[in-house]
């Protein structure tokens, strides 16, 4: 395992993606972003899955800029839209590694299924679920998913449905998918494979402003998680600093 670096009340791996790509052989990833950071201030349910995971990776710059400011600096922003591009680029010979796509609007995950096997060659991605909007609350869609899965040859699951829902999926079902060893969850990366949405350009994404792009291309849907929700991060961030912040679910 990594070491792990403490920020607010969970810890991150400090971890290469090259060394992340070639330690990975099972288990669950989730990648941390302000949002998600923000959740686990009020979410317990969400906060105990985060002491399951065995690798959880910096999604954001704004996370690694308030890193640096804590004085414990990560190696390298790993965010789930880069990582699962590597991912099957890194096993696009290995015969081992057969993908699962759910999440995405109706069609978007096809899609994404077709130009990734296209770029890559060959069929690294062999199944895809698009569920319905509240399938998480739904059990006959959820047990569907499951025999729909398992019916297939995939031993990785990517899931992008948005936190924390994704990672709640994963962790409720994943002892009824046995053949599944990698849990992938990244949240709209499945959009930005199929091209159904696209990313900030990189100027945007090295300055830390991938969230004010996406707030522009998105703002009716956006701006209260930018702009209300998220915006205390910045003064929890503080308040560890100077050792005043207290982790909600402890004490």
């Amino acid at each position: 395992m990594a070491e792990r670096i403490p920020i607010l009340n969970i810890e991150v791996d400090n971890i290469y993606k090259q060394d992340l790509l070639e330690k990975f052989t099972s288990g669950v990833l989730i990648t941390p972003n302000v949002d998600h950071l923000m959740k686990l201030q009020k979410d317990r349910e969400f906060y105990d899955l985060y002491q399951k995971a065995e690798y959880i990776t910096v999604d954001s710059q704004i996370v690694k800029l308030a890193l640096k400011f804590l004085g414990t600096p990560v190696k390298e922003v790993i965010t789930g839209s880069d990582f699962f591009p590597s991912f099957y680029n890194y096993h696009k010979n290995n015969e081992n590694i057969k993908i699962f796509l759910l999440g995405a609007a109706p069609g978007v995950a096809k899609k994404a299924l077709k130009i990734i096997n296209d770029k890559i060659g060959k069929k690294i991605i062999i199944g895809e679920y698009s569920p319905s909007f509240g399938f998480e609350k739904n059990e006959s869609e959820c047990n569907n998913i499951v025999d729909i899965i398992n019916a297939s040859p995939a031993n990785v699951l990517v899931v992008g449905v948005g936190a924390p829902k994704q990672e709640k999926w994963i962790f409720k079902y994943k002892d009824l998918l046995p053949k599944i060893k990698i849990h992938l969850a990244i949240g709209a990366t499945i959009d930005f494979e199929a091209g159904n949405v696209k990313r900030a350009p990189k100027f945007f994404q090295k300055l830390a402003l991938e969230w004010f792009y996406r707030l522009m291309m998105e703002p009716r849907r956006l701006w209260r998680r930018y702009i209300i929700e998220d915006f205390p991060f910045f003064f929890l961030i503080l308040r560890q600093k100077v050792k005043l912040y207290k982790n909600p679910f402890e004490g």
